[in-house]
């Protein structure tokens, strides 16, 4: 047994086992973590995504279900997807932005390049 739990075996009320699936994901130092997946999530789903990832990916997918879980309780209804329709409606002011000027600059470019090639062609 660790002498220090983790968040997840803190929270659970549980002893953490040397083996513990949650420890090396959620440290004891940052209990928030585990709290917001574990409210969405619940710790038993967790813990088989965990056990059913090879542990070359479970820190990732650690981070993305905390990441998932913050954003559905920060954005009930929407979650990720809620960020991801603000992100695309970003770009899509940056894209018409970007034409906007990119027109600009031909149509204000557009006549001294005409006239250079007149003047080069005397």
């Amino acid at each position: 047994m660790n002498s220090s739990r983790c968040a997840a075996c803190k929270h659970l009320r549980r002893r953490c086992p040397s083996d513990c699936i949650f420890a090396p994901y959620f440290p004891s130092n940052n209990p928030r973590r585990f709290a917001y997946v574990h409210k969405i999530f619940g710790a038993s789903n967790v813990g088989k995504i965990l056990q059913d990832l090879p542990v070359s990916y479970r820190g990732e997918a650690a981070n993305t279900l905390c990441y998932e879980a913050y954003c559905r309780i920060k954005d009930p209804v929407y979650g990720c997807a809620g960020i991801v329709d603000q992100l695309n409606e970003q770009l899509k002011v940056a894209e018409y932005q970007l034409a906007t000027i990119k027109a600009a600059i031909t149509t204000t470019l557009q006549p001294s390049y005409l006239l250079d090639q007149s003047l080069h062609m005397l």
